[in-house]
């Protein structure tokens, strides 16, 4: 059966793709859920019309996220932590401790699980971390630890 999709839906397509489903799948869960419409000729113009919708969306949410990985390319985030004598962290810094600290300097939000650290941060000095802003957006961010 094939139908028009409203929304993603995980294992089947993105919102305005028309898809071949089993009639099954489809009278039990898509379309009772309101996640899909019946494909006629109708419908499959309006498809074209929400395809071309999400293009523009997501070329504008890109562009964004392209002008957001430049800012924060050329920023240090500051980080303070307590350290003993030789520069060792008491513990170590997280993900969601940096993601907060670019909130707090930058005003720009992050998912703290696109961040990505390679090694626990456990030393005073500058770290390189990378964040993912969007699907093939990668900002390379500097992380400047120092102490209470």
């Amino acid at each position: 059966m094939k139908v028009l999709l409203r929304s993603d839906v995980k294992g089947v397509g993105r919102r305005g793709d028309v898809v071949n489903v089993s009639s099954g799948h489809a009278r039990n869960f898509l379309l009772p859920n309101d996640l899909a419409i019946v494909a006629n000729e109708g419908t499959i113009a309006q498809a074209d019309i929400m395809r071309k919708s999400r293009e523009l969306q997501v070329a504008a949410d890109r562009e964004s996220a392209r002008l957001v990985a430049a800012s924060l390319a050329t920023t240090v985030i500051t980080i303070a932590a307590k350290a003993g004598n030789e520069g060792r962290l008491f513990g170590s810094i997280n993900a969601a401790e940096i993601v907060k600290a670019i909130l707090d300097q930058t005003g720009v939000t992050i998912d703290r699980k696109a961040v990505q650290i390679e090694a626990p941060l456990r030393q005073l000095g500058e770290h390189t971390v990378l964040a993912v802003v969007f699907d093939d957006v990668v900002a390379t961010l500097k992380v400047n630890i120092v102490a209470k």
